[in-house]
């Protein structure tokens, strides 16, 4: 069967935020084009990417439209219920619930917890007849597979038991048979890898999140079913393994005040990376018996990536688990069931990276020393060294470095606001000067050139202290939109200001030009043409009056030799 993997990612809504690699423990993750991939090979599908991704990018493989035609096809399917679920349908009875998913059209829904109590008398049993050493528990399919692929070596440490779902689903065939379908609702990601690997037991793994919304999609509301339909669990409710959901909470159903094994319970994947660092002879136990407890999910499967955020491994989540809980164990519970696994080191080594690879791929972001290497953290590995690698495996990108990315705009816009030929200055909301260039210092005073010399800069000066033009300033943070002034009268300077908006309200920058030379030039120009205009208009006036003065004499002229012309025509 073609699977897609449990976890994937919506591309076009994935921003380079990186927190995903930040709280990968697996560092399961590869950036290409700013975009976060899943690395199946290297994911243990813990899905903490999914519970932290704040673009809601990071996905869990939808699954309903396959459960919805399991149902449809006529088999019997049954529901596997994590014993979370009382934390995120919080205040619902489980009768209620119950009622809800068989409206569905389950033919009965069970509790996980009843394979929980099978795992715990199966690994009491292993432990009471085991050699003094460690024992890391197989509960937490997530756990069981880091070690397999990062803790290797400790791999022959984990308990030979099936999980317990994949407990629960040989309990629940054979009490309802072997051609029966099983569903799984819980708020974990690495059920679905059980349920790829095993669909001879376990058809589908849904979450608490998929429940939800098929219920809706049906118009059923589990807090409206009257108490007179609540469904009982089958084949019968769970005690002890209840528990489970909680950090030390399988520990509880194994105590044995009589024992000689230590219990120690550790949550977070990270944190189990931590403690099993070292190697296993080092750690190697020859005088006493120590079981360990993992949970991949910080505070136990009530803080799954799931659950939500705001009451996932809250208090209060905690203890709607726990108030069900009598105390007892599951040390005297048969263990006819047969739920043996041995677990094979899958191990991931990451390849050889020479020192001169290392050195060429922290220089290509800029670190040439160790002073260099902030190990700051924001490209979401540890280290910068680990940026390197990850950079060497084409897990990474160059601009994942933040303070790499800071150093070149840094550089490019201090060279720009430099070298251009204009006074330059940017200020914040208190109209402080943050940056400027030297053409604005000399805009002004001698002592503004002088004090920019010795400085470098005029950063925290008040811009009213020497500009006359910090009013434009003021319009333009207060509007948060531009402002632009030509021939602006400075003092003894003509000024064409730019002002533009580089954060609304809070910071505005003005591109000065000193046009004092221009505009006076101009002015002498305009002058000269208008002294020169001047001069046509009173020698086109000589002109005028003198050729006016030349037509009268003429018309006189002319009209003395008309007259005398009539005059002899007369007398003829």
């Amino acid at each position: 069967m073609n699977l897609h993997f449990p976890v994937f990612t919506t591309e076009n809504i994935c921003h380079d935020c990186y927190k995903c690699i930040r709280h990968c423990p697996c560092k399961a993750i590869r950036i290409v084009d700013g975009r976060a991939g899943v690395i199946q090979d290297l994911c243990v599908a813990c899905g903490m990417c999914v519970k932290v991704c704040p673009a809601h990018a990071k996905k869990i493989r939808p699954d309903l439209a396959r459960a919805r035609m399991l149902l449809g096809s006529g088999k019997r399917v049954y529901a596997s219920l994590a014993p979370s679920f009382v934390s995120y349908f919080k205040n619902l009875p489980p009768g209620a619930l119950a009622a809800a998913i068989k409206k569905l059209g389950f033919a009965g829904v069970s509790e996980t917890a009843l394979g929980a109590q099978a795992v715990s008398a199966e690994t009491g049993a292993f432990l009471a007849k085991a050699e003094p050493g460690v024992y890391i528990s197989s509960a937490c399919p997530a756990v069981v597979d880091f070690v397999k692929k990062y803790a290797p070596a400790y791999a022959p440490n984990v308990t030979s038991v099936l999980s317990p779902l994949l407990s629960h689903t040989k309990i629940l065939r054979r009490e309802f048979g072997d051609d029966i379908g099983v569903v799984f609702f819980g708020p974990c990601v690495a059920k679905k890898n059980e349920s790829d690997r095993h669909q001879e037991l376990l058809d589908l793994a849904l979450t608490f999140a998929d429940l939800e919304e098929w219920l809706a999609s049906e118009n059923i509301d589990p807090a409206r079913i009257p108490a007179s339909d609540y469904q009982p669990m089958v084949p019968e409710s769970a005690s002890e393994g209840k528990i489970y959901a909680v950090e030390g909470g399988m520990n509880d159903t194994l105590r044995d005040p009589a024992g000689d094994v230590r219990y120690l319970a550790v949550s977070g994947l990270v944190n189990l990376g931590r403690m099993l660092r070292d190697d296993p002879e080092a750690a190697k136990s020859r005088s006493c018996k120590i079981f360990i407890e993992c949970l991949a999910c910080a505070g136990g499967c009530v803080n799954g990536p799931v659950m939500p955020k705001q009451q996932g491994g809250t208090l209060s989540s905690v203890i709607q688990v726990a108030r069900d809980y009598d105390g007892s164990t599951s040390l005297n519970r048969p263990t006819d069931l047969p739920i043996r696994e041995t677990v094979t080191a899958e191990p991931q080594l990451e390849p050889e990276v020479d020192e001169a690879a290392i050195k060429n791929a922290l220089a290509s972001v800029g670190k040439f020393t160790p002073a260099d290497e902030l190990n700051c953290g924001g490209c979401g590995y540890f280290s910068c060294r680990d940026f390197a690698k990850a950079l060497i495996a084409n897990k990474a990108e160059v601009e994942m470095c933040v303070s790499h990315l800071r150093q070149l705009a840094q550089k490019k816009s201090n060279a720009l606001i430099r070298y251009i030929p204009a006074g330059v200055v940017i200020v914040d909301r208190h109209l402080k000067i943050v940056e400027c260039n030297r053409h604005f210092a000399e805009l002004f005073d001698e002592d503004t050139v002088l004090a920019y010399d010795s400085c470098g800069s005029l950063a925290g000066a008040e811009l009213s202290a020497f500009a006359d033009f910090s009013d434009l300033m003021a319009a333009a943070l207060l509007s948060g939109g531009e402002v632009q002034r030509h021939n602006q009268v400075c003092g003894d300077k003509i000024l064409n200001i730019s002002i533009f908006t580089i954060s609304p309200h809070q910071c505005v920058g003005a591109i000065i030009q000193d046009v004092t030379s221009i505009e006076l030039h101009r002015e002498q120009v305009s002058e000269k043409a208008r002294a020169v205009i001047r001069k046509n208009i009173i020698t086109v006036q000589k002109i005028a009056r003198n050729l006016g003065e030349h037509m009268a004499e003429t018309e006189i002229l002319l009209r003395e030799v008309a007259g005398s012309y009539t005059e002899i025509k007369g007398k003829r």
